[in-house]
Parts: C-alpha cells; sequence; structure tokens
C-alpha cells in the first residue's frame, strides 16, 4: 500500500515536471503563431497538434511507462476533450476583451489540471485519485 502511494505520488511529480516542460512548449508555439499575425483560435489549434504529438510521448514513456501506440486513440480523446475546454475558454476571455498572449496564459493552469485528470485516465486507465487494480 505505501509502495502504491509512493509510485502515485512519484508519478504526480513527473506529471508536474513533464507538464511544465510540455506547457512552455505549447505556450511558445502559441505565441510565435499569434505575434506572427495568425489569429488566436488558428494559432491555438495548430500548437494543440503539435503539442498532443509531443505530449504522447513525453507523458506515455516519461511519466506513465506506457509502450506502444495501443492508448493513443485515447489519449486524443483527452487532449479533445482539453482543446474544447481551452478553446471555449479562450473565446470567453477574448470576448471580455482580454489579449490573446493574455487570456491563454490565463487558461493555462486549469487546462493543465484538466489535462493531468484525463491523461492520467487515458494512459493507466484509472484517474490519479484512484489506487491501482
Amino acid at each position: 500500500m505505501k509502495r502504491s502511494l509512493f509510485l502515485r505520488k512519484k508519478s504526480f511529480a513527473l506529471f508536474v515536471l513533464v507538464g511544465i516542460v510540455n506547457t512552455v512548449f505549447g505556450y511558445a508555439i502559441f505565441t510565435v503563431l499569434s505575434l506572427s499575425g495568425l489569429p488566436p483560435q488558428s494559432a491555438l489549434i495548430i500548437s494543440f497538434v503539435l503539442g498532443v504529438a509531443w505530449n504522447f510521448m513525453t507523458h506515455a514513456r516519461l511519466v506513465f511507462d506506457t509502450k506502444g501506440f495501443g492508448r493513443l486513440p485515447f489519449y486524443l480523446l483527452s487532449y479533445l476533450a482539453v482543446y474544447v475546454f481551452n478553446a471555449l475558454s479562450l473565446e470567453g476571455l477574448l470576448s471580455a476583451g482580454l489579449q490573446p498572449i493574455i487570456a491563454q496564459g490565463l487558461i493555462v493552469v486549469p487546462v493543465a489540471i484538466l489535462a493531468f485528470i484525463l491523461v492520467s485516465r487515458a494512459l493507466t486507465l484509472r484517474f490519479p485519485w484512484q489506487a491501482e487494480a
């Protein structure tokens, strides 16, 4: 039992570290695309597509020790849900008058939390608060 709790804490810590790198990667792509004149929603979809490919590799291998691509469809569905949440939140903040880069910056933390929950489920078949079967 203690070993299981330790492994979950270790996975969470790794997820946080990898998540920081993944978030910087995705946000940097969004920022570069936005500053180059791309509309915010276009920049968001491109940064998500590139980010998901990068994130699957880092999450699956470094955090959850998942081999192969068998969980990729579930991972993609998780990120589709994350994308919809992000896109709707971004649109709401843009409608409130915020600048795209600031608006996306405000959304980063809630998106990361949602991603952790859904990615954990997609790659391990359980939510992060559930014990291993």
